[in-house]
């Protein structure tokens, strides 16, 4: 009854054996899903039609009955293919279970005229019913269905011949049911990617959110205290009064330290690009290092703290003289992954306060990713620092229901394999035993089955098999040998598989290899019927069953490797989403408070300057700084909650006055038009930096802001006559061709979360263009121009 040669009886000894017709197989498509799909059709096709066919030839029916049959055969085909097998198919709905009651009808109604040929078709309702139906129902369908064919079956023919069939109605069962799922799963993957990742972007601005509170809440909390005190002392004692705005002014400078330290830290670290670095300035400090990287595929979170460590423990080393021998050695073990750092010249009690900042709170860095850290001296002397950490952490967890049950459903598939497998070889012992019952034959036969099986299992069957390594072609040769050589002593009584062989090559072989491989094997399998003395029906049978077996364990194998791939990749995927977002976090963080600390330190200083001449005056400031303080409280809540839109004219004031403090002529130009907020805000953003990039330098005297209109969009000028390009820390983000001239810069740090080295980003995304540098006259400018 079933398509596949190898698991079929002949013709010679089951009067109800089927021919089979062939059937091709295209690969041309090259998306998964497309090529999923024609695996599924090709295999379905080709059991439908050959089972039809089977049954009407060997039935001695008029015109009417065979267009009754392939009615019959044409409709459970549709079915099959355009509901059940269809990837976007609602199987667990009204209109499944309607179908399914319509299949089983068109799989049992024809038997009563078709007789035991028919009995192929109602594998389709086992493998349909358990796509459809809840596993407590399921299943016992399954051996519902099994059992009707055997029972029915028993009617036509020897026992053994009705135990082999009842084999293959389970066998197929599964076989069918495994293409449908697996392809439902990686259209499932696919739909699954963008959720997976905006759930880990969600889970991510979760732990932003926490940092910023820890580090930049309590920080701003207690300048906006201490500006509430220094107001309220402001009229009662200078003293205290310039006390508390030292303090103001030396925690808003903390704070920007942090701030910059932080957008840093955000960002991905290599650690194998740290370890060289490592390696070189040890060496050239004359340190004897010594380095192991074991690097295993960590995780974006595991891979740049361990790089961070790193770097700031090399760093450690190297403000020692006395350290002569330094080792490195991250190794990966049991499902974690380590980081030493031993030397001869530190000891614990050695270490300065200001060396120890990250070293004192990496325990807890460590312990939010699940690690542990041991920093100290070790057995032999050497100072230790020791960080342990596991392979799998947070954004592996972060998925959605999608996703877990993904993989749920691909660990229950990778079970189920073998079992196909398995009944693979035990349809073929059962063969070897209707054509022999000579026990070394079948010994024989059997012993090249198991051998078979256990490669299969053991090797091809891995979705972590190298494909295209040496390895890989052995075992295709010993498959070869397990499957071939026992053809020479058993000659008309050889029985193997394979379809294990040609399914797995053209797993392993590249195309072009390895469809001449099948078509070889298969001439070589028709041209061995042949010879064997059998009838040309019954070699067109062998030998097509085959060609779909083949088809069957390539489909299997590969989609089983494909969806784990898919699963992997739909992993890296979120990964890389969340390692985007702590850039745009590191871009925003530093843009948003940048000035805002740099003008509430300003101010503070100005304050206190400004007390003993004029209260008044030391008054507004205060007040500004108060403002300030509130502004960058309410800014570290916009980049927590991914809400980036600013105001242009808020912006422009603040820029006004604090270069007005700051002792620097302005000359303001701003537009009255409404603009869109991107591009509002974008404006924004670049004024910000501007201006904290002037008040960096304190030989600007004047400073020229003007936003006007332009062909198509708005231009932003910020210029300055205290900025050069060699101090100007002004990065030019765009390519130097499409600069003009007199703008032209020196690039230089363009990481994200440098200052202005953001602001191409954010222009270019608008379709803008940044360009800063120095003008003919010795002014610098910095313009953004982004269309409108």
């Amino acid at each position: 009854m079933s398509p596949v040669a190898a698991l079929e009886p002949p013709a010679e000894l089951s009067a109800t054996a089927e021919p089979l017709g062939t059937t091709g197989f295209d690969r041309r498509p090259r998306l998964a899903s497309r090529l999923a799909g024609a695996v599924i059709t090709v295999v379905i096709v080709g059991f439908c039609v050959t089972g039809a066919y089977s049954a009407i030839l060997t039935t001695p029916v008029g015109l009417v009955t065979g267009a009754y049959g392939i009615a019959a055969a044409t409709a459970i085909l549709a079915i099959q293919l355009l509901h059940f097998s269809r990837p976007t198919t609602r199987l667990h709905s009204t209109t499944s279970r309607v179908l399914l009651v319509v299949l089983a009808l068109l799989a049992y109604v024809p038997v009563l005229t078709f007789g035991a040929p028919w009995l192929a078709m109602p594998t389709f309702v086992a493998a349909s019913g358990l796509l459809t139906l809840r596993p407590l129902l399921a299943w016992p369908l399954l051996a519902l269905v099994t059992g009707t064919v055997t029972w029915l079956y028993s009617r036509y023919d020897t026992p053994l011949a009705t135990v082999y069939t009842a084999v293959a109605t389970v066998l197929y069962g599964l076989v069918f049911y495994l293409l449908a799922r697996l392809v439902r799963m990686i259209s499932e993957l696919h739909r699954a990617r963008t959720e997976l990742a905006r759930h880990a972007v969600a889970e991510q601005r979760l732990a932003f959110a926490r940092d910023l509170h820890d580090l930049l809440g309590i920080s701003l909390s207690e300048i906006a205290l201490k500006g509430e005190l220094a107001s309220r002392l402001l009229r009662k004692s200078v003293e205290d009064t310039k006390a508390e705005l030292a303090e103001i002014a030396a925690t808003a400078q903390r704070t920007l330290t942090d701030v910059r330290a932080v957008s840093h830290g955000y960002r991905e670290l290599s650690l194998a690009r740290e370890s060289r670095t490592a390696e070189s300035l040890l060496a050239a400090s004359d340190i004897a290092v010594k380095v192991h990287l074991d690097q295993p595929d960590l995780p974006v979170q595991a891979r740049t703290l361990l790089a961070k460590v790193l770097r700031e423990g090399v760093t450690n080393v190297l403000r020692y003289s006395d350290v002569e021998h330094c080792e490195i050695d991250v190794r990966q073990q049991d499902g974690t992954v380590s980081l030493d750092i031993v030397n001869d010249g530190v000891t614990a009690g050695d270490l300065p306060p200001e060396s120890g900042k990250l070293l004192t709170r990496l325990p807890d860095e460590v312990k939010a990713l699940g690690g542990r850290v041991n920093i100290g001296t070790a057995a032999d002397g050497r100072f230790r620092l020791h960080v342990e950490l596991p392979v799998v952490t947070a954004p592996e967890t972060t998925v959605d229901d999608v996703g877990r049950q993904s993989r749920a459903e691909s660990k229950w598939v990778g079970r189920l394999l073998p079992v196909v497998f398995g009944l693979m070889g035990l349809v073929a012992v059962v063969h070897a035993l209707l054509i022999t019952t000579d026990a070394w034959e079948i010994a024989v036969n059997t012993g090249a089955v198991v051998g078979l099986l256990v490669l299969q299992f053991s090797y091809f069957d891995r979705p972590t098999t190298r494909l295209r390594s040496a390895q890989s072609y052995g075992m295709l040769f010993v498959q070869a040998c397990l499957i071939y050589l026992p053809l020479l002593p058993l000659q008309d009584h050889w029985v193997s598989m394979p379809a294990l062989l040609i399914g797995s090559a053209l797993l392993v072989m590249p195309p072009a290899a390895g469809w001449p491989f099948f078509a070889l094997n298969v001439a070589f399998y028709a041209w061995m019927q042949r010879v064997g003395a059998l009838g040309i029906e019954t070699a067109i049978f062998f030998t097509a069953g085959t060609i779909i077996a083949s088809l069957i364990v390539f489909s299997l194998l590969w989609l089983v490797r494909l969806v784990a791939e898919l699963d992997s990749t739909r992993r890296r995927l979120a990964e890389m989403a969340v390692a985007e977002e702590r850039l745009r976090f590191a871009r925003d963080l530093h843009d948003l408070l940048g000035m805002s600390l740099s003008a509430i330190a300003l101010k503070s200083e100005l304050t206190a300057r400004m007390l003993p001449v004029d209260r008044d005056r030391a008054a507004e400031e205060l007040r500004e700084v108060l403002g300030l303080t509130h502004q960058a409280l309410s800014d570290v809540r916009s980049v927590a909650s991914g809400y980036r839109e600013l105001s242009l004219d808020s912006e422009s004031r603040t820029a006004r006055s604090v270069l007005t403090a700051a002792d620097v002529r302005v000359r303001m130009d701003m537009l009255d038009d409404e603009l869109p907020a991107p591009v509002r805000t974008v404006l924004a953003v670049v004024l910000r930096e501007g201006v904290t990039n002037v008040l960096r330098h304190s030989k600007v005297e004047s400073c020229e802001i003007a936003l006007r209109r332009t062909d198509g969009g708005v231009s932003l000028d910020i210029v300055n006559d205290g900025v050069g390009q060699e101090d100007s820390g002004a990065p030019v983000e765009v390519p130097a061709a499409r600069q003009p001239e007199a703008h032209r810069a020196v690039p230089r740090d363009t990481s994200p979360g440098t200052g202005i080295g953001n602001l191409s980003h954010r222009v270019a995304d608008l379709g803008g263009e940044l360009t800063a540098g120095v003008e003919p006259d010795g002014r610098f400018r910095l313009r953004a121009a982004v269309p409108v």
